[in-house]
């Protein structure tokens, strides 16, 4: 694990010190990471701009070609990013079936609103917990916090990508 974390903060001090002269940590790091995915505009355009005033019809759309709809995606976002916040803040995790395609088809187009301002709450309060945490549990909990932000990079690019193709997507926020 000390092999994960110190490569983690090897390979991305880099960035952050070219954003802040300070030498990198791994809180600074980690939370550099959950950071630019919600509400930063770093490197590509985080969550919060790729679903920038999107309506439900809007985030119910699929292209028809097995692609997930914007709204299907911010609620996996949403469930696996809250899923891993109560773990980390030692509460009940979701109910979950074992079955990662319901957290993508249990999206409801009429809690469209609701999704986005719960994503939006759950990545601040992930945020604050890694602010806040000791080092000792940030050392344990860096990888599985460091997947949260590649995970969230990931469903962003696609959510951007739904929205190009359903021409619904601003090129001057970020992404031509």
């Amino acid at each position: 694990m000390k092999t994960i974390v110190a490569f983690l903060v090897l390979s991305l001090s880099f960035h952050a010190y070219a954003q802040n002269p300070k030498p990198a940590t791994l809180h600074s790091i980690l939370l550099e990471q959950l950071r630019t995915t919600h509400n930063e505009k770093d490197w590509f355009v985080p969550i919060n701009v790729a679903v920038e005033g999107l309506t439900a019809e809007q985030a119910s759309w699929k292209s028809g070609s097995g692609n997930h709809s914007v709204g299907q995606l911010t609620n996996h976002l949403l469930f696996w990013n809250g899923r891993e916040l109560a773990k980390f803040k030692g509460e009940p995790e979701q109910k979950f079936s074992g079955n990662n395609d319901e957290t993508f088809t249990n999206f409801d187009s009429k809690k469209w609103n609701d999704t986005v301002k719960q994503l939006d709450q759950v990545m601040t309060e992930l945020e604050r917990l890694v602010e806040t945490v000791d080092d000792k549990k940030l050392q344990a909990w860096a990888s599985e916090i460091a997947h949260i932000g590649t995970h969230n990079a990931y469903h962003v690019g696609q959510i951007i990508f739904v929205r190009k193709l359903q021409g619904s997507w601003n090129p001057e926020k970020g992404v031509k």
